[in-house]
């Protein structure tokens, strides 16, 4: 019979150098994280959290980019409110959220839903629809839509075929806006992918049961699709509608510079630009910055509050 020896009994010190190598552990691993997130924070102290902070001060002074800022307080807010131009442009941007954002979920959806059904050549048309995102944004693009809305162009000469003769979109300012809302529909590839994605997790069982009892397709797609894609229809009509907020590099290019004929395409930020960089008025600019993001925070904070009307989670209905 062999006797088995029992392991002494950790001591005291031991077992009080157990929890502090673990924290020596702890900060080692932390240190490496922090030095591998440190390029990250670099940039986003420099480049984003320091401009802003920046910004908000200039926003409240006389800065012309040469001289140094004078504090002024309100004044370049009350000047803004009392300027016919920025009220001009607050209209032109609000009429092209209200315009295209509508518009571009609605053709994204609808598309979305065609590919949705199960047919040849499905990876194919997913990618060629979605091509227009990757490139759209681009400055050579705008200055191809400019070209096909000019006078006498493709557009043009085809409206002319049906009796309507505009001389071109790109010159006359009843048409410059919708041109740019055109552009952005084209664009419908991105809030396609993510409709699609949630068309996907629709169970067909309650297509199914739906068609048994009689539901014909709309029926189908009132009272089951748009339910279930609710989620991901406000998370893209949120996103989208921030995206349009921030229209420029179009409206810039499509209208030759100047933020089309009449100010008929003076959207928010085009504004800005010329205040803070061709007018030297940065001061003022910073103005114009912060009310534009005030605005998008107020209309994201509406469009949180509306959900709770009309997205339908599935954890509201355990």
């Amino acid at each position: 019979m062999t006797l088995v020896k029992e392991s002494p009994l950790p001591t005291r010190k031991a077992r009080s150098a157990a929890p502090a190598a673990g924290k020596r552990r702890g900060r080692r691993e932390n240190l490496a994280g922090y030095l591998f997130m440190s390029p990250w924070i670099a940039g986003f102290l420099l480049l984003t959290a320091g401009p802003m902070v920046a910004s908000l001060y200039f926003a409240f002074t006389d800065y012309n980019l040469f001289n140094s800022p004078k504090w002024i307080g309100f004044d370049n807010f009350t000047k803004m409110f009392d300027d016919p131009r920025w009220q001009k442009s607050v209209e032109v941007t609000a009429k092209y959220v209200v315009i295209g954002t509508p518009l571009k979920l609605l053709l994204a959806l609808g598309v979305a839903l065609l590919l949705a059904q199960s047919r040849r050549g499905q990876a194919f048309y997913r990618a060629a629809f979605y091509a227009p995102s990757l490139i759209g944004a681009s400055v050579s693009i705008a200055f191809v839509w400019r070209s096909i809305f000019s006078d006498d162009a493709v557009v043009d000469r085809t409206m002319a075929l049906f009796g309507v003769h505009s001389g071109g979109w790109v010159g006359d300012p009843d048409w410059i806006l919708y041109c740019l809302v055109a552009l952005t529909v084209w664009q419908f590839g991105a809030p396609m992918v993510i409709f699609l994605a949630g068309l996907k997790q629709v169970p067909k069982e309650l297509y199914e049961a739906a068609a048994m009892d009689g539901a014909g397709p709309f029926r189908r797609f009132w009272s089951i699709t748009l339910p279930m894609i609710s989620p991901v229809l406000f998370f893209n009509v949120l996103l989208e509608t921030i995206h349009s907020f921030q229209i420029f590099g179009s409206a810039y290019v499509v209208s030759n510079t100047y933020c089309g004929p009449a100010d008929a395409t003076l959207v928010y930020t085009c504004y800005l630009y010329q205040q803070g960089f061709k007018n030297a008025q940065m001061g003022f600019a910073s103005a114009m910055a912060w009310m534009l993001l005030l605005a998008v925070a107020l209309v994201t904070a509406v469009l949180f509050w509306s959900q709770k009307k009309w997205v339908h989670y599935e954890e509201d209905a355990r």
